[in-house]
């Protein structure tokens, strides 16, 4: 599946002494990077920068342990980086009892039935429904290191696909970078943040597109307050674009929440950058007719030319990035994703 991040850029960082950029560049030449280069030099310059600064003890701490923990994540995700992952957020407090359980263990069942392996945060609650559901061979687990919380829940504790974090931060990157779907069930403080980063990030393009579902049970009506708060006030005193509210679906059956992850990924494939052109891949390319539709319904998302047919570029060829893929291009304006959403659901339209 595609990168959840659409670009990067070399940080801004403060000259080195000569010295130690000759051992930043002693050090790369011994650890012999086989690919990507650059950004391995990136991070020891950075590394070295941060080191030279003389930071606060405390800043140090932050700064290593977010990325020791972050290396340990990344090495427990890398070996199913080429499966698709679907994230399941909920509250930790929902008991056994609970018809919120069941459902988010069926959903879960449901989405493991089709292929797609289960992220959770890898505590009770909701998360241990989930990973009940998909099963301990399909269970990825995130975990949080809290001191009224045991640690893993049952089902993953001890699994090779299991890791625990100190922070929140580098938490929530591993829960949302390596998924292509979210399902979201009622929760606290924590769920709603989590959700409403995955929004912010999707809004404003750090994230790619996705489908999020919001699902609660039949006549639950818990996502239907958080939705009316989000009409009524964030949208109505345009703190919200309206048409940002078609980043998330509310449902409230497991069958539901499978259709709209599967409508989703119908036709679209997946989406990168390369240069000033946004790049579309597809299972279906458009038809003539089609593609005059999208540049008459989507020209306020192209800052010059029109949304074409493309061969895969370059860059993709050089990257083997999808390149069996039909594409189509645009220069996006790079605002209104809510209405890129749109573009997808009417490209997903296509097909039957």
């Amino acid at each position: 599946m595609g990168s959840r991040w659409a670009s990067y850029s070399a940080p801004v960082t403060h000259e080195l002494s000569p010295e130690a950029v000759a051992a930043v560049d002693q050090l790369l030449a011994v650890l012999a990077p086989t690919h990507n280069r650059r950004l391995a030099k990136d991070l020891i310059r950075s590394a070295a920068g941060l080191i030279a600064d003389q930071p606060a003890t405390l800043d140090l701490k932050i700064a290593t342990s977010a990325l020791i923990e972050m290396r340990e994540a990344f090495e427990m995700f890398s070996p199913y980086r080429g499966r698709r992952k679907v994230t399941i957020f909920g509250s930790a407090r929902t008991t056994l009892d609970d018809p919120l359980y069941t459902q988010a263990k069926e959903v879960a069942r449901h989405l493991s039935e089709n292929d797609w392996m289960v992220i959770t945060g890898a505590g009770p609650g909701i998360m241990q429904a989930a990973m009940e559901g998909a099963g301990r061979e399909q269970s990825i687990g995130v975990s949080i290191r809290l001191p009224f919380e045991d640690g893993a829940n049952p089902v993953i504790a001890g699994d090779a696909k299991y890791v625990s974090m100190k922070y929140f931060f580098t938490r929530k990157l591993m829960l949302i970078k390596e998924s292509s779907a979210f399902v979201c069930l009622p929760g606290g403080f924590g769920t709603l943040d989590e959700m409403f980063e995955l929004l912010t990030l999707t809004q404003t393009g750090k994230g790619v597109p996705v489908p999020i579902v919001l699902l609660d049970t039949p006549g639950d009506q818990y996502w239907e307050a958080v939705t009316e708060l989000v009409d009524t006030h964030l949208v109505a005193r345009g703190l919200v674009a309206a048409n940002d509210t078609g980043l998330y679906t509310i449902a409230d059956t497991c069958e539901a929440a499978l259709d709209e992850i599967n409508r989703f990924y119908a036709n679209y494939d997946s989406l990168r950058y390369v240069g000033d052109l946004l790049v579309i891949r597809l299972k279906q390319s458009p038809t003539d007719a089609q593609l005059a539709a999208l540049n008459e319904e989507f020209s306020h998302l192209i800052t010059t030319g029109e949304i074409v047919r493309v061969d895969p570029l370059p860059l993709e060829v050089k990257e083997n990035d999808r390149v069996s893929y039909p594409r189509i291009a645009l220069e996006f304006s790079k605002h209104r994703y809510g209405d890129l959403r749109r573009m997808i659901d009417t490209l997903n339209s296509y097909v039957p």
